[in-house]
């Protein structure tokens, strides 16, 4: 036999194969193999959000040294209001043009002293001075003719008391003649027809002479009254010459008060109109303090409520003496006036720190005021975690407002941080993350 052919008979086929299927076997299955691994997935899933979470910025970012932060502390409420004033003189009177011209003459200067009568400066109105001439002319006129009637009148006067002289002698003359021929008739020397004529004569005298008395009341009572009427007329004339010349006089502006002038800047030449202010006169040496005041003190400001003002080491007292509750930029001015003497050496424009009460003080939990109670209404604040490095937005309750100190009623403890800067820039955000 060969090699090969001992090789073929190695390799040829068995008349039958075996497949092992005889010898397999199922096994059972762990079940707590199938927990293991969804507990280890879980906790993989798990550890992973862990890691992102801490690697994840949580909160709105800003940087600490941006914020103002004050913490929550016992103290005394001082119910009063700190506020920074200005000095602004006692009083003041404008200088307004009652005239229009143009400027002919300057007597002062800007921040001069003045007093009361002094000539300031001179305008000039052509049209005012032809007025003043044409009702000077209108009243020299009417006097004229005023003069004309009164001597008329004077005239008439006389000639009636010539008349009723006349009239009166002959009711005299007729009376003595009456008398005579009523003796003679008595003794039988004369007729009744002659004593009836002389009756008839003396009776048509008596007549002239009544309605001559008459009509001379009647005409002087005319032309009493319209003497009377011109006379008005004449006054009325002369008042509007009075103003005339009042409004030429007025041409020369003088100081109506003493007082320092300020605001005034005329020049020669310069045209006028009337209501132009010119400038004014601030009460010299005399001042009070005007305050502009958030509105949020509004109700709870009044006229009489008093304050004080310290100036080189000496507290002097106020009372405040005018509101004006018209609001701009959501603020309102006051006005203080001095109890007493004013601090020396006091001028327009100054700034001083001043306190007015506004109720008794008492103990309370304080918290520094600051420009989050505008934007928060005092509803909520930011308050700092235990390390600092977070805020988180909480619900409060807040009380009075003064001296820089907000009063704490709810919501806050001792000691608790709060931002008290503005939260506009933050929106509606519930958390801050603080960075150095």
């Amino acid at each position: 036999m060969t090699m090969n052919d001992a090789t073929n008979a190695r390799v040829s086929p068995l008349p039958y194969s075996y497949s092992g299927a005889a010898m397999d076997r199922v096994l059972a299955r762990d079940p707590r193999r199938r927990w293991i691994k969804a507990g280890a997935g879980a906790a993989a899933v798990a550890a992973l959000a862990a890691a992102v979470w801490l690697m994840l910025p949580r909160g709105f970012a800003v940087a600490a040294s941006e914020l103002d932060i004050a913490t929550v502390a016992d103290g005394v409420f001082q119910d009063a209001l700190a506020v920074r004033s200005t000095v602004v003189p006692l009083s003041s009177v404008f200088l307004d043009a009652t005239e229009g011209g143009r400027v002919e003459e300057v007597l002062a200067r800007d921040g001069a002293t003045v007093k009361r009568g002094e000539l300031l400066f001179r305008l000039s109105n052509p049209q005012r001075d032809q007025e003043a001439l044409a009702r000077s002319a209108d009243v020299a006129q009417q006097l004229a003719n005023l003069s004309t009637m009164r001597a008329a009148l004077a005239a008439s006067k006389a000639g009636y008391q010539r008349d009723l002289a006349g009239f009166e002698y002959a009711v005299e003359r007729a009376d003595i003649e009456h008398t005579r021929q009523a003796e003679l008739a008595r003794r039988g020397f004369v007729s009744a027809a002659v004593l009836d004529e002389s009756t008839a004569k003396l009776s048509q005298q008596k007549r002239l002479l009544a309605q001559t008395r008459a009509d001379a009341t009647a005409e002087f009572r005319i032309r009493d009254q319209s003497i009377k009427e011109f006379d008005a007329a004449i006054n009325g004339l002369n008042q509007g010459l009075r103003l005339v010349r009042a409004s030429a006089e007025q041409l020369a502006v003088r100081a109506p008060v003493d007082g320092r002038l300020t605001g005034f800047s005329l020049q020669v030449g310069e045209s006028v109109k009337t209501t132009d202010r010119v400038g004014r006169i601030d009460s010299a040496g005399q001042f009070k303090l005007s305050a502009s005041v958030d509105e949020y003190y509004l109700n709870r400001m009044a006229t009489g409520l008093k304050g004080k003002v310290e100036q080189g080491g000496q507290a002097y007292a106020l009372t405040v003496s005018q509101i004006n509750p018209q609001l701009k930029d959501g603020r309102f001015t006051m006005l203080l006036q001095f109890d007493g003497a004013a601090p020396a050496g006091l001028q327009p424009g100054k700034s001083l720190d001043t306190q007015v009460t506004l109720g008794q003080s008492a103990r309370a939990l304080l918290l520094q005021d600051g420009a989050f109670y505008a934007d928060s209404g005092g509803a909520w604040v930011f308050v700092l975690d235990a390390d600092g490095g977070h805020a988180t937005r909480r619900s409060v309750k807040l009380g009075r407002r003064a001296a820089g100190k907000v009063e704490v009623l709810g919501g806050l403890a001792a000691g608790e941080r709060v931002v008290v800067s503005g939260y506009r820039r933050f929106g509606e955000v519930a958390s801050l993350r603080l960075s150095e």
